[in-house]
């Protein structure tokens, strides 16, 4: 530690938080005249303009590619999952102008429909944006919320650090640098805007922090402002709730568990925190309710509502933290064995320079309370995203983890355990920024010392292989012109279009045929996550129906299956199960073997309709 710094502060701070102060006497400055007030905040806001347009510009060039091709661009490494993004845009736009209920719709899965508001369909960015999906599409609404995304969350815990943590603007920047643009928010760049708009995280954690510091105000004082802090920060909690509940979940129990260890070394201030916030939070809680009691009793009551999701074990591999992620440079000069679940789940994947560099700068800084707080949170997230067992290279060692504890705990019990290792980005940042700040501040002692070298060389170090790249895209395939022409319009009256077969998880493109429709029809199948079984687990996309289950098996084997009676029964029943209008068969792999078994189902041939293969079956059906 240096001297002239303290290392603990008192209960008396300006902020809830550790901020590095100097132990020298203070002196009052003489009281500025208006032109200083003014010339001071324009400096202020020069700076934050200039970190700003640099968040900005790096968030563009990731996803440039997309912004290139807006028309039939496709990030190539987000599975279905834009389709499906796009598709929830599009129908929240479409519901809208409508002036209907865009909680639910049926539009997917006839007739049961989807869960809009169980599905994270992002009404916070979807509603607003609506005039956007109308005029441009929803691909443009879909990167746009990305790129705003990356450069709103690194801005704001910019904000946050530059107003509480640390007195250096560059220090600041750092940190939000490394919040916005962290491995995991670009992997999640790739597919999942509901884990790359967390701009409102730290506006909720600062304005706990300053509800933290009227502690030492009288009660009146508190009283009088209570309803004010509450309201706001209760519909900051509200807006992250119409964004994305799982990231709330995961930052509450950070922001907790950070709470809590930076008070172990002061517990009777930790208590006076704590009577300070919990009357405001409780009345916050009652004021988000209050907002949210209808979109919630929705999701959890509502019609296709479910309990929680059974994805099965989702946990980072031991070697995901060390590594390089694909999409950095790093990933691309050394990129290592391939432990993540899928391209956009890359969560942990710091890199060893860094974790190195967070393990001496820890050392080092021990004795600041927000250090010894930030190694906790950033050690609790990375043991349980480990899971239930720990594995290394993908091989299951057996030992049992922490998580295997907390894995079966409602709520939690719907989270991807790998994904607790977003906690850490956050506490990573807070020692970067610190780091930068105690350099920055040695060189003002001395211009020769070699400290502020050796931090920032090793800092370049940590992060130059976390760069990312630009994220990849493809040109997606042309919508048949039966969709894109309006001709599905002549076959449809008041039932679905079964598409050969239906869309599930793997293949969602029938979703995108049916935005380029103008939602003309219903579908039959779908990828969304919806309830199964008497329990109500949720899974992504609907109960197998037993023909939808023949025509993947037709299309996977590339064979016609032997069809009996019973199978034409069966056929039978599941098209009236799904009041269905005409089967279409698109241009997709192995098409003959699935054309050759609808006619087998049905008894009658397919014919040939702009570019696709359809079986009209209200006939049959009615």
């Amino acid at each position: 530690m240096a001297q002239g710094w303290d290392t603990d502060r008192t209960i008396a701070d300006r902020a809830a938080v550790a901020v590095l102060d100097r132990t020298v006497p203070k002196t009052v400055a003489p009281e500025r005249t208006h032109r200083q007030r003014v010339a001071h905040r324009l400096r202020a806001a020069r700076a934050d303009l200039i970190v700003a347009t640099g968040y900005l510009g790096l968030a563009v060039l990731v996803l440039s590619g997309q912004w290139l091709h807006t028309d039939r661009g496709y990030l190539i490494k987000s599975g279905q999952d834009q389709t499906m993004w796009e598709w929830f845009f599009a129908v929240t736009a479409n519901k809208i102008a409508h002036l209907e209920n865009p909680l639910g719709t049926v539009l997917q899965n006839y007739p049961d429909g989807v869960n809009m508001m169980a599905n994270t369909a992002m009404f916070g960015v979807g509603v607003p944006l609506t005039p956007v999906t109308l005029l441009f599409g929803p691909t443009v609404t879909f990167v746009l919320v990305l790129t705003l995304g990356l450069f709103g969350t690194a801005f704001a815990w910019y904000w946050l650090f530059s107003r509480e943590l640390v007195d250096s603007k560059l220090a600041a920047a750092v940190g939000g640098l490394f919040c916005g643009f962290a491995p995991a928010m670009i992997s999640h760049a790739n597919a999942h805007p509901n884990f790359v708009v967390l701009a409102l995280l730290p506006l909720i954690a600062l304005q706990l922090i300053r509800v933290a510091r009227h502690m030492h105000a009288s009660e009146e004082v508190r009283r009088a402002r209570r309803l004010r802090d509450a309201f706001v920060l209760g519909l900051l909690v509200a807006l992250q709730i119409a964004l994305g509940e799982e990231p709330l979940l995961i930052f509450a129990l950070a922001f907790a568990v950070f709470a809590f260890v930076y008070y172990l070394h002061t517990p009777r201030a930790g208590l006076l925190a704590l009577r300070t916030v919990l009357p405001t939070v409780l009345l916050a809680a009652g004021i988000t309710l209050a907002l949210t009691e209808i979109p919630l009793w929705w999701q959890f009551f509502g019609p296709q509502s479910y309990r929680s999701i059974d994805h099965g074990p989702m946990q980072n591999d031991l070697k995901a933290l060390f590594q390089f992620p694909s999409e950095s440079l790093g990933g691309v000069l050394q990129h290592g064995q391939n432990v993540a679940i899928n391209p956009t789940e890359e969560n942990s994947y710091f890199g060893w320079p860094l974790l190195l560099l967070v393990l001496m700068t820890a050392v080092f800084m021990w004795r600041e309370r927000v250090v010894r707080a930030a190694v906790t949170v950033i050690v609790a997230g990375s043991v349980l995203s480990l899971g239930s067992t720990l594995l290394i290279g993908k091989r299951d060692t057996g030992i049992t983890m922490p998580w295997h504890w907390f894995e079966e705990v409602p709520l939690l019990n719907s989270v991807l355990e790998s994904r607790f290792t977003m906690a850490a980005i956050p506490a990573i940042a807070i020692m970067l920024a610190m780091g930068t700040q105690r350099a920055l501040e040695y060189w003002r002692v001395s211009a020769t010392d070699w400290r502020p070298l050796a931090w920032f060389a090793a800092m370049t170090l940590a992060l130059l292989p976390l760069t990312p790249t630009v994220l990849p895209v493809v040109q997606r395939p042309a919508t048949p012109a039966f969709f894109a022409d309006g001709t599905v319009r002549q076959y449809v009256s008041h039932g679905s279009v079964v598409i050969t077969p239906p869309p599930t998880a793997p293949d969602a493109r029938a979703l995108q045929w049916q935005t380029a429709a103008d939602f003309e029809f219903p579908l039959a199948g779908g990828y969304f996550v919806g309830p199964t079984g008497t329990e109500k687990k949720g899974r992504y996309g609907p109960d197998d129906r037993p023909t939808a289950s023949l025509l993947i098996k037709a299309q996977h084997d590339n064979k016609v299956p032997v069809i009996d009676d019973a199978a034409r029964a069966q056929a039978l029943a599941d098209l009236r199960y799904w009041q269905a209008d005409v089967m279409v068969l698109p241009p997709t792999d192995n098409a003959d073997a699935l054309r050759m078994t609808v006619d087998q189902l049905l008894g009658f041939p397919a014919r040939r309709v702009d570019g696709v293969w359809l079986w009209e079956v209200r006939g049959l059906v009615s």
